[in-house]
């Protein structure tokens, strides 16, 4: 109740001394609220008479703030007096300017902006839901409120993945000049294209010598040769059921996120090719390397919408999808967990087709949980039972490793806080040792 509503009835209670009947002052004393009420009512502006429309921020990154601004037109010759809810989901963190029980008034053919401060939670799209509307009579006494009155007008946040690794890029972009500039590979070898031709000198790699130029320069030259540029990379997510766990206070799909595009913002300054694939009983997103310069972007949003599912990932449609896509020698990342039901079962009978073809990395994050159960003297029985699992779940994981290097994949297993930069130099030392 109002407190209008309620000045209404203490007036009309002192009124009824004054009638005849206690009876019939009561009566009309509810006879005049009720029509108050109606004609209060009939007064407010109709809900087909407002119309909305929205205008903002379509992108923003996890952690970041974006503004969308929901515009409320008051097409009706009567002022709006109104109350109005701007629903977005939970995850969306919607802070409207206006509290929804604020009354905003609009004056007859005008529009008002209500802000709205969205601070995401989780990565992806963040829809608005429903936008609710109620038009208060003269002496808010009533209201009218309609259901899909004005219609909600449609808006999608795009949240993109946090990318906290791109610190690093500076440090590795250092590095990768040394490498591309003053680390040049003396002699023939594998993944290595010719350089420049130079004399002789003591100690070089015979095998490097230039016969017919030397015989044209009556001198003998040595070839010099560079690391491999425009080499090709895929980056492959498992996006099945172990990407789902948690490792500190993300899924590792967000830490393989972030990894794989530390990874393409190095790979594509190095003129290197970048392809990613994420997948686990189906593709669920395919990036192609074409179109450099905007790479890094297109791979941004590919990457926002994925979520893990809790399904077994089928290896055998990943690697048969990458045999298929890539006809040229690749370096495959792929990043999954070490777990041996995953990748015993699903990996390592794919393993030799993929391998045959490919430069092989697998990349992993640690799990703090094993870690805390493997640490420290066990205090009561029940800790030397937690403690017991985690050593066997850790010596599974070193037989999973042993398994990946026989078949000459190389394994990096890092904590999570430490993987983005840890794949990176990998990247680097395989490219500095024009094993690409």
């Amino acid at each position: 109740m109002t407190w209008r509503a309620a000045l209404l009835l203490a007036v009309g209670a002192s009124t009824l001394p004054l009638w005849p009947s206690p009876f019939v002052g009561v009566l009309v004393m509810t006879g005049a609220v009720l029509l108050l009420v109606l004609v209060d009512r009939l007064l407010a502006v109709p809900p087909a008479a407002l119309t909305a429309d929205r205008d903002g921020d379509r992108t923003v990154r996890l952690g970041g703030t974006a503004t969308v601004v929901l515009r409320l037109g008051n097409t009706s010759g009567r002022t709006l007096r109104a109350q109005v809810r701007d629903a977005w989901v939970p995850s969306a963190g919607a802070r409207p300017d206006l509290p929804p029980d604020r009354v905003l008034t609009v004056p007859p053919g005008d529009t008002v902006p209500l802000p709205t401060r969205l601070t995401p939670t989780r990565r992806g799209d963040r829809p608005a839901v429903a936008v609710t509307v109620r038009s208060l009579g003269p002496l808010r006494l009533a209201f009218r409120q309609r259901a899909g009155r004005p219609a909600t007008p449609p808006w999608t946040l795009r949240v993109l993945p946090r990318f906290d690794s791109r610190r690093h890029l500076p440090e590795k972009l250092a590095r990768l000049r040394v490498i591309d500039g003053t680390q040049v590979t003396r002699g023939r070898g594998q993944g290595t294209e010719f350089d420049t031709l130079r004399e002789y000198v003591v100690g070089d790699d015979v095998r490097s010598i230039d016969w017919r130029a030397s015989a044209r320069r009556a001198d003998v030259l040595v070839r010099t040769w560079r690391p491999e540029r425009d080499r090709r990379l895929v980056c492959v997510l498992d996006t099945g059921r172990t990407s789902a766990v948690r490792v500190g206070d993300e899924p590792r799909l967000d830490t393989a996120i972030d990894a794989a595009l530390l990874l393409t913002a190095l790979a594509a300054r190095a003129g290197d090719r970048v392809d990613l694939l994420a997948a686990d009983t189906a593709v669920r997103a395919a990036v192609t390397g074409s179109g450099r310069p905007a790479l890094l972007p297109r791979l941004v949003h590919a990457l926002a919408p994925l979520e893990p599912a809790l399904v077994e990932t089928d290896f055998e449609l990943i690697a048969g999808e990458i045999l298929r896509r890539q006809r040229h020698r690749s370096l495959v990342v792929l990043f999954t967990a070490l777990e041996p039901g995953a990748l015993g079962e699903g990996l390592l009978p794919v393993l030799p087709r993929l391998a045959a073809r490919h430069r092989v990395l697998v990349a992993a994050s640690h799990d703090p949980v094993l870690a805390a159960m493997t640490t420290g003297a066990p205090a009561r029985p029940e800790d030397a039972y937690a403690a017991a699992a985690g050593w066997r779940a850790l010596a599974e994981r070193d037989r999973v490793r042993a398994a990946l290097t026989r078949y000459g994949v190389t394994v990096v297993d890092a904590p999570a806080d430490a993987l983005a930069p840890t794949v990176a130099d990998t990247y680097l030392r395989l490219k500095s040792q024009a094993q690409l």
